[in-house]
């Protein structure tokens, strides 16, 4: 599998400038696709998976039992279940009044300091018994949008109650500064920052173990619980209606965990989706992606989706027998689609004539009129929402004329700032519960036989260079140089990790590698996955490669910092198979060469402008630490330039990190410096960044890591008093 390397013989005099000139690739190209592969190859066989599971489904008890376990799972996932509150706090700000209809701007508390800001409908005259709706807005525009205004007043004038709430992170509740034009003094895209921001706030929830579209669809329920208190809501007419671009996710997860509400609209929720090819071709049973892949956009590729079975056509398919009003923005392939079929079947099963649906025109691609744009839902798509509801809930469609807009300022809820996520996690408290990395990583314990490609062996008076590849996984390749001290018996090991791979780490401290090797110590360099030589691409933010396949382990149930780790200890399963070299003496650098952001710098800037701070790579110190937590005989871990914790993330709405390095659940175990209090080999940690990757000062260091700061000659003399 390995083609032929060309390796420096390294003379012994100018070790240092000799390592920096050295071609360390390993492969001639690197795996093509190796990460993105593997990790999309997996979701592949969930999908496989899970429809030889569906065609097993023969009764009502058969589904039953197939659904029951993953919405257990589903639940579990989203986030760490907190009690319902036993009270709102609703306040009404402003009453607005209008034909046939009055409009209050509230505010009701979802969880404790968690305020949602929302805009209620109601009949004017009041009725004795009315139905209660909430709209999920997408995430193109939050509640003031005229949409959502239009529904508002239609179904308030037709006798329901309407609830329009901001969903976290956007509207009123939006996690950034920028409201318009003038918060910012270059041009960038006003409209769109709610939704960048998601990324930031997904991020930080994760590392709370909870997730974005839980906590979205957790402030849905609240809202019905709001609705429910009000006189004369009949509680057999609790619809949710969930938006085209973002509002269908949370809707479909709010209605599957909540069995009080009645009917649901998912737009482009479980099945196809806009970018879905159209037509269908005929084989779309097996063709079709039921999981859907990973990115950056976290309310729709769910963390544990695929390893435990809860895919999109799943969590709406369990709103059975409920009625289901099953939403595309643009046309709809309804004889091809195979979720349609699923959906079909599963009514059956209940006997429920309960299934209805609502489409658009056109593709994402075409123009109005041709094609059914709309920023929530507009009226194309209501057709089929107007006949599903007078047929199960005899409520009226209602558009004898167009209703009176109303500024976003007269809708405001408001009135005075409310908590951002970030800072309401921080107040929170973690207990440290080490047992629990190992299965928040993903799993770290390597496979049981790592097969190891010897590429080429060269050797100097001074130090032989070998170049290898340890297969990890299948089709997963592991490059790796390994330079030997000749004259040494039996050297002990330094083991360099980084994110730009061998080479970076050659290239940057070619100096205290040669001191190593003259001093009899052994340097192993590896490109763990997705570094180095086999990284998926050169970005590393938001919308880059890395970040989607990432996100696809996650719902695989695995994290990329955690399959790091596992390679590392599959490089150290294979020095202590070495009998030439000492396994008692093996020790971890983690480094990073990546420039750090001044103190003094900008960080509130929109997302996708220009100048955007620079990102810190952690993950050679992140690696380094948890290889020395769970390999106990290593005899040191160094670890620089890495994070000095991941509370560090929730210090502001702003993230300079790369999504690759997240564990979900990682506060629910403790915190990095919790990591090092229960580590067994020695550890120096030097020069950390915070969570905007700017330097910390040693003294805030000290004060998370103790001792394990105090001042020394650096890395290459400390790790050569370890290893003596």
């Amino acid at each position: 599998m390995l083609a032929a390397l060309v390796c420096l013989l390294l003379a012994q005099d100018d070790l240092a400038s000799q390592l920096l000139k050295l071609d360390a690739k390993v492969l001639p190209e690197p795996p093509p696709r190796m990460l993105s592969q593997d990790a999309y190859g997996r979701i592949k066989t969930a999908n496989q998976r899970e429809s030889e599971a569906w065609r097993t489904l023969a009764t009502l008890k058969d589904w039953e039992a197939y659904k029951e376990p993953r919405l257990k799972a589903l639940r579990e996932s989203i986030g760490a279940a907190t009690d319902v509150p036993k009270d709102l706090h609703v306040r009404v700000t402003k009453t607005l009044e209008g034909r046939g209809h009055r409009v209050e701007n509230l505010v009701y508390e979802s969880r404790p300091g968690l305020l949602v800001s929302a805009n209620l409908y109601s009949p004017e005259p009041a009725r004795e018994s009315t139905p209660g709706i909430v709209i999920v807005h997408s995430h193109h525009n939050p509640k003031t949008q005229a949409e959502l205004q239009e529904m508002g007043v239609m179904w308030a004038r037709a006798g329901c109650h309407v609830l329009v709430p901001d969903l976290v992170g956007h509207g009123e509740r939006r996690q950034h500064p920028f409201v318009d034009a003038s918060s910012y003094p270059k041009p960038y895209r006003v409209g769109r920052q709610d939704y960048f921001f998601r990324y930031n706030t997904g991020l930080q929830l994760h590392l709370a173990g909870e997730s974005l579209i839980g906590w979205m669809a957790w402030d849905l329920s609240r809202g019905v619980d709001l609705l429910l208190a009000r006189p004369g809501i009949d509680p057999k007419r609790i619809v949710l209606l969930g938006s085209v671009a973002g509002g269908g996710d949370p809707a479909a997860v709010c209605a599957a965990l909540d069995p009080r509400i009645t009917a649901v609209a998912p737009f482009n929720f479980g099945g196809p989706q806009p970018e879905t090819k159209y037509p269908l071709p005929d084989d779309a049973e097996s063709w079709f992606n039921y999981a859907g892949g990973g990115s950056w956009e976290s309310t729709r590729n769910l963390r544990l989706s695929c390893r435990d079975g809860f895919l999109p056509w799943v969590i709406v398919g369990s709103i059975a027998p409920r009625a289901l009003i099953y939403g595309h923005e643009f046309a709809w392939d309804r004889e091809r689609d195979p979720v349609w079929q699923r959906f079909e079947k599963i009514y059956s099963l209940y006997g429920a004539d309960a299934l209805y649906s609502a489409n658009g025109k056109g593709n994402l691609k075409g123009q109005p009129p041709e094609a059914s744009h709309c920023n929530n839902i507009g009226p194309e798509q209501r057709k089929g929402i107007h006949a599903a509801l007078l047929q199960a809930f005899r409520i009226p469609e209602w558009e004898k004329d167009a209703p009176e807009k109303r500024s976003a300022a007269e809708l405001a809820c408001f009135t005075e700032k409310p908590k951002l996520v970030h800072e309401l996690l921080r107040e929170r408290t973690w207990t440290p519960a080490p047992e629990r990395w190992d299965a928040l990583l993903g799993g770290t314990t390597p496979a049981a036989e790592n097969k190891v490609g010897i590429t080429l062996v060269r050797s100097a008076p001074g130090v032989s260079v070998e170049c290898l590849s340890l297969d990890v996984d299948a089709g997963v390749v592991i490059p790796l140089v390994l330079l030997l001290p000749r004259e040494a018996r039996k050297p002990g090991v330094v083991v360099g990790i980084t994110q730009g791979g061998k080479q970076a780490f050659l290239r940057e401290r070619s100096e205290g590698i040669a001191e190593l090797l003259k001093s009899g110590i052994a340097v192993c360099l590896p490109d763990l996955r997705g570094t180095g030589q086999t990284k998926p691409d050169n970005s590393r933010g938001r919308g880059s490669e890395s970040t989607d396949i990432a996100s696809a382990e996650q719902m695989n149930g695995r994290t990329l910092l955690g399959l790091r780790v596992r390679d590392l200890r599959s490089v150290l399963k294979f020095i202590r198979s070495r009998e030439s070299l000492d396994s008692t003496r093996i020790a971890l650098w983690g480094d990073s060469f990546a420039p750090v952001n001044e103190a003094d710098r900008r960080f509130d800037l929109p997302l996708e402008v220009d100048g955007q701070p620079a990102l810190a790579e952690p993950m050679g110190g992140l690696v380094a630490l948890f290889g020395g937590y769970f390999e106990k005989d290593v005899r040191a871990v160094y670890v620089r330039r890495s994070l000095t914790g991941y509370k560090a993330l929730l210090d502001s709405p702003f993230i300079a990190v790369p999504y690759d390095v997240i564990v979900p659940g990682a506060l629910t175990a403790g915190d990095l410096p919790d990591v090092a209090k229960s580590l067994k080999p020695a550890l120096r940690v030097e020069f950390l960044v915070d969570g905007l990757n700017r330097a910390v000062p040693a003294d805030v260091t000290q004060g998370l890591y103790g001792d394990k700061t105090a001042p020394h000659e650096g890395p290459v003399a400390w790790l050569k008093e370890k290893l003596r």
